[in-house]
């Protein structure tokens, strides 16, 4: 969330911010209209409290000075100041809210090295690492490998719920868990992440800390009856560990790494991808979550883009780093690099990690802060995150980039040992 003050001395430039990210909806006139009104309205009722005390203490002293005529005169001026005063604050129980639900719709500031363009066209490619396997046979879609194994069943996934839902079999389901828990073991063991396994159901103010809410309600999944809401990503309950703390001096960076499985009403439009599990309500994904200090923001970005790298190198998967424009920015994100694997079935680059520098904007919706030091008055933190990986992405390329010529697919030798002796999926 924006600082009223920081919009109100900085406007031009944040109007023109919103031009960049294409959010002509953001409110931002709205905000500082509720903002004039809600001052207004403070200092009307600092005046009429501080005519009633003034007032009273004046009653007091007519009365002791032997004046009850002039003591009632004024106490009769006062008599309908009570009124104004509860009007007031009628008023202001009105305002502070609607300023506060303006604010949470205006997006962050995209950092300055972020490239001005109008959507996802222009995107910047960083980088790509890695070379195209040459296949001697024709590579087949992962759904063609996957019920040609019997690990992916499409039709009694719809049978159970619905289009876009599918079921794991057999090796199908044991490659999907090695991948998830060997993501964890590389997190954990050689990048400093501490685990955390939260709930997969929030309340609302969860959402609200990290952007989704309220803006995005409609794609969310929602229990009316016990007002819970089925976590979108890992990203919303770890972020919202600290909500309302102050961090003691010391304890950044603190790095969280997190496996969940994500609930969203995706909203796909008609004829794209129909065909496999690129696309689906529910997914699973390995998510990582950084809390910092802000002058290390920009430097934990690049370390968290290369944690999610080295899974892809290690998979020895050819993949590409993308960096976000303006008009393909996320709500919260001050700058976002996108992480995609090839995949030679499908023929496309697949996003499998989104890594994003939200500066302070989820800290100041959250209440997220620390001390620098003991004497020192309490700062937002800069929160980051980004998945490390995302399924079912990473097994799609994992299937179209080991599959062989027999219709088998080869496990990479970094699962090996989460894979129980199996070496081939026949």
């Amino acid at each position: 969330m924006l600082d009223i003050r920081f919009i109100r001395d900085n406007l031009e430039m944040v109007k023109q911010a919103m031009q960049d990210l294409q959010a002509f909806d953001a409110p931002v006139d709205r905000a500082l209209a509720l903002d004039d009104e809600r001052r207004e309205i403070l200092v009307e009722l600092e005046n009429l409290r501080a005519r009633r005390n003034t007032d009273s203490r004046r009653i007091g002293q007519l009365l002791r000075e032997g004046q009850p005529e002039a003591a009632a005169a004024l106490k009769a001026e006062l008599a309908d100041l009570p009124n104004g005063i509860k009007a007031l604050e009628e008023r202001l129980a009105q305002v502070d809210p609607a300023l506060r639900d303006a604010l949470l719709r205006i997006p962050n500031l995209p950092l300055p090295q972020v490239p001005v363009g109008k959507d996802d066209s222009e995107n910047l490619v960083s980088r790509v690492e890695g070379q195209p396997r040459a296949f001697d046979f024709t590579p087949r879609p992962h759904w063609e490998i996957g019920e040609a194994l019997g690990i992916l069943d499409f039709e009694r996934g719809v049978k159970l719920s619905g289009s876009r839902f599918y079921v794991l079999k057999g090796l199908g389901a044991r490659l999907q868990r090695a991948l998830i828990t060997w993501m964890l073991d590389v997190h954990i063991m050689d990048h400093g992440y501490t685990e955390i396994y939260p709930p997969y159901m929030v309340k609302a103010e969860c959402l609200v800390g990290t952007g989704n809410l309220p803006k995005f309600a409609d794609n969310l999944y929602h229990d009316a009856e016990e007002d819970y809401w089925l976590i979108p990503t890992a990203e919303v309950p770890v972020t919202n560990l600290y909500r309302d703390e102050i961090l003691p001096p010391g304890a950044l960076p603190i790095y969280h790494v997190a496996y969940t499985p994500c609930f969203r009403r995706e909203k796909m439009s008609a004829g794209r991808d129909v065909r496999g599990i690129k696309r689906g309500h529910q997914f699973d994904k390995v998510e990582m979550v950084k809390f910092v200090e802000p002058e290390q923001g920009e430097a934990e970005l690049q370390k968290l883009i290369d944690n999610a790298e080295d899974i892809a190198r290690r998979l020895q998967i050819p993949h590409r780093i993308i960096q976000m424009c303006t008009g393909d920015l996320a709500f919260s994100a001050a700058a976002k690099y996108d992480v995609e694997l090839w995949a030679p079935g499908v023929n496309e680059w697949l996003e499998v990690s989104s890594c994003s520098l939200f500066t302070d904007f989820q800290a100041r919706r959250a209440n997220i802060r620390y001390r620098p030091d003991v004497n020192s008055k309490p700062r937002h933190v800069y929160t980051l995150n980004g998945s490390g990986l995302a399924l079912p992405r990473v097994l799609i390329a994992v299937l179209e980039n080991y599959q062989q010529a027999d219709g088998s697919v080869v496990v990479p030798d970094v699962l090996l040992p989460y894979m129980g002796g199996a070496e081939v999926i026949r």
